[in-house]
């Protein structure tokens, strides 16, 4: 009984199918009907009754093993089998089939089969690439499948398109490989010879003469020194000809092919026409001049005897020992030496030094080591010293030194190089401030405070004073941004001026501007800090060189320090302020600046960091993403989430900041480092909703800035610590550097 035709009862073929096409079986070719597509497949792309699959590329890989595919597997991999081929000849009675090798390349990539036959010399056939690289299919009747690798193998006959190749051998990557996916390889055969080449072959090899014949190979030294050039530096006198005086030439010796060219160094209103060449390019002979030779008397071979007659017909011995040769001695790179002689075509040459690269080659060839030069001349007497007229007082003196050194007055030179270096690269000022007082017996002068700068990219110096109230003294600019003369120096000189430099200001010290000395009791925070980094360069900011200052001190005066600390740290803390050690160390006698012992005091010293407000940190990111316009957090949260892929609401601090710069937040580098801080756990790991929720300015603000905190930029705006009275000084440390610098000298 057959099943009902009910929803669930039936089986529907169809069930699941996505694909209904049609293929095109019905074409016209020239107006006439025909069927064109009995091998292409049924509705849908379903397999007709006596189809079969045919595979449109590479059996490998079959899934064993990687899942990449052939083409990437087999990129570059290609077998190379050695074939030849039989062809009639039909027009020729020398020949009548010719035997003409070649080689088939099979690419594992896509099978593609290349057939190449290798060109030979005055072959009068066309070769190089018989078949070029494409699918190949099969002879008839199997011409809709095409060749694939199981098809190869040795001392086996292929067709290609009616053409049958032999293949007889082939190379090691394809035996390996054909051995590795399970091919038996079949011993490799002889190609026959081919009769015309056998015949061309006896017909040159009967052209060639009985005698030995004498080869000299010069290209291998061409190859291996083409371009190898030895270059010597010779002198040569020529003071006992009339109107002679000595000569400096330069002599190159090329490695190529032993030959030698001399040039002559000409100086300019020397008197001498500068001519191209000294020597030209060719092999220099030991014995030159050399004696007159007759013609025929020097030849590349030695006839010993002569039989028959002369010309057409004769009979010639040639002298194989070359008894009778004349033997010529050329110079070679081994006999150029520094201090040696050579003869030039009877000029007594001599070699004097060399350079770089020929002192590298006679180390490295013939293991010299000495390469001391040879004096030929006398020194360059010395230059005499220009006098230049003194200063008139007219414009600054480089100025008028510039009007004394030509015709046409050019303008002053600046050190630009020093100005690039040294000038404002953002928050990197490069200007040193100090805080100087006034050396005066006036009392209303001697409160005056003074901020002095010193601009380290031209090394110029202004002053600005403070206003005070009720000072009576009205502030500003003090002086103008200039160079400052050193005092004591005479204004009408020839010599230039010395002004003040860098060097020249620090803690303690003393300048003079404009007549009135000022005293330098203060520096900003950057003025100690970049001494402290060219500590070369300020030999007061230098500790080693503070600390050898102290290693004079003498025994008693040690034991005094020593009683002074007991008795100033009675707790053995090895901690004491900073006023008691700067009083013990200004009573030592050697003389130290205040900026010395500043140094001292802070290399020393004991400054904890502030602690770091995180409602701080988040108002100064308010604020720089509110003049941004930033609002980009939404999409920081999917891409935070995207990333997290356990769900846990952490991520690394690496790549939240990539993160971060990835939708470049336009927050200061130290900002963000300290936000990102603030917000981690044990683990390294940092909350990122808590960090966005912190920044999201629209949707939790926070409290406004005020107008001058949020002009500072953050660096500037986080309290810094002071070197005070009441800062603590780890003296033991200083001690045990004292006393190792001591046990050194």
């Amino acid at each position: 009984m057959a099943l009902p035709v009910l929803p669930g009862n039936s089986f529907n073929k169809t069930l699941g199918k996505e694909k209904f096409h049609k293929s095109q079986h019905f074409d016209y070719s020239n107006g006439v009907p025909m069927m064109v597509g009995a091998k292409k497949p049924g509705i849908g792309g379903e397999l007709l009754l006596g189809q079969k699959t045919v595979p449109q590329n590479s059996l490998f890989p079959k899934g064993e093993g990687s899942d990449a595919p052939s083409w990437v597997a087999f990129d570059r991999q290609v077998l190379c089998f050695d074939a030849y081929f039989q062809e009639a000849v039909t027009q020729s009675r020398e020949e009548t089939n010719r035997i003409r090798k070649c080689k088939i390349y099979f690419y594992l990539e896509d099978d593609t089969i290349q057939v190449v036959e290798p060109e030979l010399k005055n072959s009068g056939i066309p070769q190089g690439t018989l078949i070029r690289r494409h699918r190949i299919p099969l002879p008839a009747p199997s011409d809709d499948q095409f060749y694939n690798l199981h098809h190869f193998n040795i001392n086996q006959e292929v067709v290609f398109y009616s053409r049958t190749f032999r293949i007889t051998d082939c190379d090691a990557f394809t035996r390996h490989f054909l051995r590795k996916i399970g091919v038996r390889i079949n011993p490799p055969a002889a190609a026959p010879e081919d009769p015309y080449t056998k015949l061309r072959q006896e017909l040159e090899d009967s052209m060639k003469p009985l005698r030995p014949y004498e080869r000299q190979d010069t290209l291998k030294q061409f190859l291996e020194h083409d371009r190898d050039v030895l270059r010597f530096y010779c002198y040569w006198d020529d003071t006992q000809s009339m109107f002679g005086d000595p000569r400096e030439l330069i002599l190159h010796y090329f490695l190529a092919d032993d030959t030698i060219e001399i040039r002559e160094v000409v100086y300019p209103n020397s008197g001498r026409d500068a001519a191209p060449k000294f020597l030209n390019r060719s092999k220099l002979p030991k014995q030159a001049p050399s004696p007159k030779r007759q013609p025929g008397e020097i030849t590349e071979r030695t006839i010993l005897n002569v039989f028959g007659p002369m010309g057409l017909g004769g009979r010639y011995i040639l002298d194989n020992l070359k008894t009778g040769a004349v033997q010529e001695e050329f110079y070679k790179d081994c006999d150029l030496t520094i201090g040696g002689v050579i003869n030039v075509w009877g000029r007594k040459v001599m070699i004097c030094d060399c350079d770089n690269f020929t002192k590298e080659y006679y180390r490295s060839k013939y293991g010299i080591e000495d390469f001391t030069p040879v004096q030929y001349k006398a020194p360059p007497p010395a230059k005499a010293a220009k006098q230049m007229p003194p200063y008139t007082g007219f414009g600054s003196e480089e100025d008028s030194l510039c009007s004394c050194q030509g015709l046409l007055p050019k303008p002053p030179q600046k050190d630009f190089r020093k100005l690039m270096e040294k000038d404002r690269h953002g928050l990197e000022s490069n200007i040193l401030r100090f805080v100087g007082k006034m050396l005066t017996d006036n009392t209303i002068d001697k409160d005056r405070t003074f901020i002095i700068s010193f601009y380290l990219s031209d090394d110029t110096i202004t002053m600005f004073e403070p206003t005070q109230r009720n000072s009576g003294v009205i502030g500003g600019k003090f002086l103008e941004r200039s160079r400052v003369k050193k005092p004591g120096q005479e204004l009408f000189k020839s010599e230039m001026s010395e002004y003040y430099k860098a060097q020249d200001l620090y803690v303690g010290g003393k300048i003079i501007i404009s007549n009135q000395p000022f005293q330098l009791v203060d520096a900003d925070d950057y003025a100690f800090i970049y001494m402290e980094q060219h500590a070369e360069e300020f030999p007061r900011a230098n500790i080693g060189t503070i600390l050898s200052k102290l290693r004079s001190i003498s025994e008693d005066k040690q034991k005094e320090i020593k009683r002074f600390l007991a008795q100033s740290d009675p707790g053995n803390t090895g901690l004491i302020p900073y006023e008691s050690f700067r009083s013990l160390l200004a009573d030592t006698g050697c003389q130290l600046s205040e900026h010395e012992i500043m140094m001292l005091g802070r290399t020393y010293s004991l400054r904890e960091q502030p602690e770091l407000n995180v409602g701080f940190m988040l108002a100064v990111a308010q604020d720089h993403l509110r003049k941004k316009h930033f609002e980009s957090f939404s999409a920081m949260l999917r891409a935070f989430t995207h990333e997290d892929r356990d769900r846990t609401g952490h991520l690394s601090t690496k790549e939240a900041r990539i993160i971060c710069k990835a939708f470049r937040l336009p927050l200061a580098d130290d900002l963000l480092r300290a936000l990102l801080q603030k917000f981690e756990n044990e683990s390294g790991n940092m909350d990122y909703n808590a960090f966005l929720s912190g920044i999201n300015w629209r949707e939790n603000p926070s409290l406004p800035l005020l107008p001058d905190e949020a002009l500072k930029p953050f660096c500037l705006a986080l309290p810094k610590p002071t070197l005070e009275g009441h800062t603590m000084v780890e003296y033991s440390a200083f001690m045990k550097e004292l006393s190792r610098y001591t046990e050194e000298e």
